[in-house]
């Protein structure tokens, strides 16, 4: 059995992660879904805060504090092994654990937000796929609407596909602003290779309007039990 929520990973930093998680943040919550989230370690912060999870925590409207939705917080933009290195510190996946629990038995469904992509390290060992999998959790893959994207995509879900980790579907991101006739032209055939496990296509004209959140197929997630628990 799966957790109820879903894990956010993407297929390179930089892809639109965070905007996608709060487009399913406030789709649910307009359908009265008592979400909470987490962004478990958030590398690159410094004195205004995790940044990532604050989005997080301003889309769900909880009232937890920013220390449990981001338990570990580290200065360096790197890998969270690395940066974690950097301060003489390890990555304790018990404390994300233990913070999932909690947050876990305080709402009805839990989004969580990686970082990197999924074979980004973590622990000794240890990568964001495999986080995911310790916390029971299907997962969305966020990608680039971009050249590359169809190789790093069909390189992402079959990892996911050899780790036996349940797919709760692709959101194609406009991350790096309008698109040329290249990146169209890949953007439909990588359309064309998924099919139904797209499950939803964020432009950057929705983020502006703030109308992400309807470009998420929140109500084909939740009919079909893509986002875990049953």
């Amino acid at each position: 059995m799966t957790s109820r929520g879903v894990f956010i990973t993407g297929t390179d930093t930089g892809v639109g992660k965070t905007v996608a998680a709060c487009a399913l943040v406030r789709a649910l919550r307009e359908r009265g879904v008592d979400v909470g989230v987490m962004k478990p370690m958030e590398t690159g912060v410094g004195r205004d805060g995790p940044l990532d999870a604050q989005a997080l925590r301003d889309a769900a409207g909880v009232t937890d504090t920013i220390e449990e939705i981001c338990p570990l917080q580290f200065a360096l933009p790197a890998a969270p092994n690395v940066a974690a290195a950097e301060e003489g510190r390890v990555v304790d996946l018990e404390v994300v654990r233990n913070t999932f629990a909690t947050l876990s038995a305080r709402h009805d469904m839990i989004i969580v937000e990686g970082a990197g992509g999924l074979l980004v390290p973590t622990a000794p060992g240890c990568d964001m796929g495999d986080l995911a999998q310790s916390l029971r959790m299907s997962v969305i893959v966020v990608a680039r609407m971009a050249l590359g994207t169809i190789n790093h995509t069909l390189l992402t879900l079959r990892e996911i596909e050899r780790r036996q980790i349940a797919l709760a579907g692709v959101v194609l991101s406009e991350s790096n602003g309008s698109l040329s006739d290249s990146d169209r032209a890949n953007l439909d055939h990588l359309r064309g290779e998924l099919g139904e496990q797209i499950v939803g296509e964020i432009f950057m004209q929705s983020v502006a309007d703030d109308t992400a959140h309807e470009c998420i197929h929140v109500d084909r997630l939740l009919s079909n039990d893509l986002l875990g628990g049953e």
